[in-house]
């Protein structure tokens, strides 16, 4: 799950560029109200979908960019009081890294070598536990914003050395080399920020610690990290071995320790069922593979786990209401 303040500005930005942004929302199964409120959760998958279908409904590529430029720290709730009272930037990233889970269980960020092994830089990741890689718009929105956050703390340029994506560019070149202001690299292994390692000793102007005490005791007191859901443990498995390991009921009770009547029946008192988490899981990847790559259907329908391409076919039908070659046409 994630906040559903995550989204906020989407809407307007949506109507902004003639659509409907309450309509969009509505029809993925969001009530637009709820973006308004820092307690009100949604799926991050259907969070992801709201981002990808406005940007090809809207034939908007630079979207995720756009959305990020709307937003700020005040989307993650208390936790970002916590951040903007830090008394230095290796604070701050120290508190995103230890506590993003109160914004979204689903997101990371991380400090990481630097993925070009250069001396004296370092890499901030962005990432997920459960989408890898992450859908394009989301990735976008995410590192963009989290530079944005990096360069209001700092009150400017930080030395960022260049920017990793994990996908193709979606808009030209020039559009992300113009938000980040340095270079951006695509089709990389991680969604990255290779920033100085001295970036961590900078001071953040105007920090409170008093208040940043206050923000992470309510943190650690009202918002416990949680052990992962047996519906989400199943999906990170699923997620994990589609298309390369059996991804059926007796595989994944066996790597979970359990009876696999057990399990459906743990899943079931969550108002889910194993056939209906791999369906999601199926349409998911499907969707990301479809829009996402130039790979082949063949290829394609090997990757999310079925053995025909007419299986495929008949599955996108189901679930996006047209064919395969017809979706990557209309996002392509």
């Amino acid at each position: 799950m994630v906040r559903a303040a995550g989204l906020r500005g989407l809407p307007a930005l949506v109507d902004e560029l003639g659509g409907d942004g309450g309509a969009l929302l509505r029809r993925i199964g969001i009530d637009p109200a709820a973006l308004d409120t820092d307690d009100a959760v949604i799926r991050t998958l259907d969070a992801g979908r709201a981002l990808e279908t406005a940007a090809a409904q809207l034939d908007c590529p630079d979207l995720g960019l756009r959305l990020a430029q709307r937003q700020d720290t005040a989307i993650l709730g208390p936790l970002a009081i916590a951040i903007e009272n830090s008394a230095t930037m290796g604070e701050a990233l120290d508190c995103a890294t230890r506590f993003l889970f109160v914004h979204s269980p689903a997101l990371t960020v991380a400090q990481v070598p630097d993925p070009s092994g250069r001396p004296g830089v370092v890499g901030l990741r962005y990432g997920s536990t459960e989408l890898d890689p992450l859908p394009p718009q989301i990735c976008d929105n995410g590192l963009g914003l989290l530079h944005r956050i990096i360069v209001r703390l700092g009150g400017g340029r930080y030395g960022l050395r260049s920017v990793h994506l994990t996908h193709r560019p979606l808009a030209p070149v020039a559009r992300y080399t113009e938000f980040f202001g340095a270079d951006v690299r695509f089709g990389q292994e991680a969604a990255v920020l290779r920033v100085p390692a001295t970036l961590t000793d900078a001071k953040v102007a105007g920090g409170n610690r008093v208040l940043r005490e206050v923000a992470l005791d309510y943190i650690r007191t009202h918002f416990p990290q949680a052990e992962p859901t047996v519906a989400e443990r199943v999906r990170m498995l699923l997620t994990q071995s589609l298309g390369t390991a059996p991804a059926d009921l007796a595989a994944v009770s066996r790597r979970l320790q359990t009876h696999p009547r057990t399990l459906q029946r743990r899943l079931s008192a969550t108002g889910t069922t194993f056939d209906k988490i791999l369906d999601d899981v199926r349409r998911e990847m499907a969707h990301r593979l479809i829009t996402t790559t130039e790979l082949p259907f063949t290829q394609v329908t090997a990757m999310v786990g079925l053995t025909e391409q007419s299986a495929l076919s008949r599955a996108a039908r189901r679930w996006f209401g047209t064919s395969p070659r017809a979706l990557r046409r209309a996002t392509g």
